[in-house]
């Protein structure tokens, strides 16, 4: 196939928190390139997983969820937002077929009118767990938000659902022109911040209240030891009060065993030995709100 013919671009997904922009970037990837998790703003960084098929290259620019920033870091991350969807070649608008359609997804549908070089596509997601009767209902409603729809397409992404349907769509929108990244690519993120953010996924799980948004992972060492077999990994889990730090830790350090056992089932497939994985919890009091301290965690 020639390059004329070949097409490659971006595409980010939005929508309201937990719609399941990282399930489906993870799901159209392949392999796990974004954590997930069912507490609002899990993703905090602009995190590409890339597609590659014969006929094109997707590049899929995982965002954090638009909502209404609290804290510096909130303001941050809504930017970075707006800063992806103003470079895209197309963004798609998610909406659970479990969820009627609401003021915040049209207050998002309408915020699209901002975007003028996107094309537009909306998804209807989470199909696998919605009747009959309600994905056809929330297909009206979406396809009503806007005239300007390239598509409309229902999927399931935890099932695996239409996602060759989508990829089609998606690659037929995209600008002729060469591969962005090599075959056999699925993400410009590196070793280091992958292992960060499956570390703080683990740390995320079961904890409430604002304690998540008060998470933050640095990794300060990788080491293979000399027989190639363990990699040491020393990391730490930032938090911004003394009571948080005793969550993380747990009765007795049983928390924070709980999080390095699920880590290291991660990591280590990702480096490909066995992992001796070293977490500290230290405070930052306020990191949020800190530039500071914002810019020393790589926001």
């Amino acid at each position: 196939m020639s390059d004329a013919e070949f097409r490659s671009g971006f595409v980010t997904f939005v929508g309201r928190p937990n719609v399941g922009k990282s399930t489906l970037t993870n799901a159209l990837v392949g392999e796990k390139v974004a954590i997930t998790s069912d507490k609002p703003q899990t993703t905090r960084r602009a995190i590409r997983g890339i597609l590659t098929r014969p006929s094109g290259q997707l590049v899929i620019v995982d965002t954090p969820g638009i909502h209404k920033p609290r804290t510096l870091l909130g303001q941050r991350l809504n930017d970075l937002v707006e800063q992806v969807l103003g470079d895209v070649d197309v963004i798609g608008f998610l909406v659970p077929a479990t969820d009627k359609v609401g003021p915040g997804d049209r207050r998002i549908a309408e915020s699209l009118d901002g975007y003028g070089r996107a094309r537009k596509v909306a998804i209807v997601t989470k199909t696998d767990i919605a009747s009959r009767d309600q994905i056809t209902e929330r297909l009206m409603e979406v396809d009503s938000l806007r005239e300007d729809w390239a598509a409309v397409i229902p999927l399931s992404a935890v099932a695996g659902e239409q996602l060759d349907v989508l990829a089609d769509e998606l690659l037929t929108l995209m600008p002729e022109g060469p591969a962005l990244y090599e075959e056999g690519v699925v993400t410009d993120e590196s070793v280091e911040d992958r292992i960060a953010e499956i570390i703080r996924e683990a740390a995320l799980e079961g904890v409430r209240d604002e304690l998540p948004h008060s998470i933050a992972v640095t990794v300060e060492d990788i080491a293979e030891r000399e027989d190639g077999e363990i990699t040491d990994i020393h990391a730490n889990i930032v938090v911004e009060r003394d009571s948080q730090k005793g969550i993380i830790i747990g009765h007795k350090g049983s928390r924070l065993r709980d999080v390095g056992s699920r880590a290291r089932a991660q990591i280590e497939p990702l480096v490909g030995t066995k992992v001796f994985l070293k977490l500290h919890v230290r405070i930052a009091k306020e990191w949020q709100r800190d530039p500071k301290q914002l810019g020393r965690l790589g926001f």
